[in-house]
Parts: structure tokens; sequence; C-alpha cells
């Protein structure tokens, strides 16, 4: 009866951990193929436009989510401490209230989600780059 027993946790947990192991491999090739939007990503950040946000801040998120893979080409400043414990240093001293806020190569800000329009025209990054 031990043997049995032994035997169906031992089957149990390799299943578990094949499934794991299978959607760990799933999320990354998910993660590595090309983004909707990669033009137009990479043409904001070597157009010197960048972001600042937080990790716990939703308008953040939904920008993220609005670029799909293609969020990895974007210029992302991180400015929440742990725990949401407060701002980063470096944030504080660029004067970041709120998040989002772009800021672009011409020095100015908007603190707002931006659409894919508006950080066209703020970027000079051509629309005909989202797909």
């Amino acid at each position: 009866m031990k043997l049995k027993t032994a035997a169906l946790l031992f089957m149990i947990t390799a299943l578990v951990a094949a499934a794991a192991l299978w959607g760990v491999q799933k999320n990354r090739a998910q993660a590595n193929e090309p983004g909707q939007h990669d033009e137009f990503a990479k043409c904001l950040t070597e157009k010197g436009a960048m972001m600042y946000g937080a990790y716990w801040c939703q308008h953040c998120k939904n920008q993220k989510e609005m670029f799909g893979n293609s969020w990895k080409y974007v210029e992302y400043i991180e400015c929440s401490l742990p725990n949401k414990a407060g701002r980063t240093e470096f944030c504080r001293k660029a004067g970041i209230n709120g998040y989002p806020t772009w800021e672009f190569a011409d020095g100015s800000r908007v603190s707002s989600e931006m659409s894919f329009e508006q950080l066209a025209g703020k970027s000079g990054c051509g629309l005909d780059e989202v797909q």
C-alpha cells in the first residue's frame, strides 16, 4: 500500500512539475515574439521619449498593455520603491510627481495616459509605424 501511495505521489508531482515547466516555456516564447508596435516603440526611444511610472500604477499598466510585447523597446524608468515606500531619488530629483509621466526630447512632459496618436504628435514618430 505504501508503495502505491508513493508511486501515485511521484506521478502527481511529476505531472505538476511538467505542467509548470511547459507554462514557463510558453511565456518565454511569447515574450520573445515580435510585438505589433515594435517600430513605433523603437522610434519613441530613438526620439528621446521615456515614461516614468510605478509598478502599482494602473494607468502605467494600461500603457504597457497598449504596447504589448513591444513595451520592451520603450524607455521606462521605475519610480516606486518596493512596497510603495516612496519614490526613487532619481525620480524625486527629476520632479516626477504623478504616473505615468511621459518626457520628450524637447523637455516637455505629459502626466497622463497617452494614445498612440498623442505619442506620435509629441515625438514625431509616424503613425504608420503603428499597425
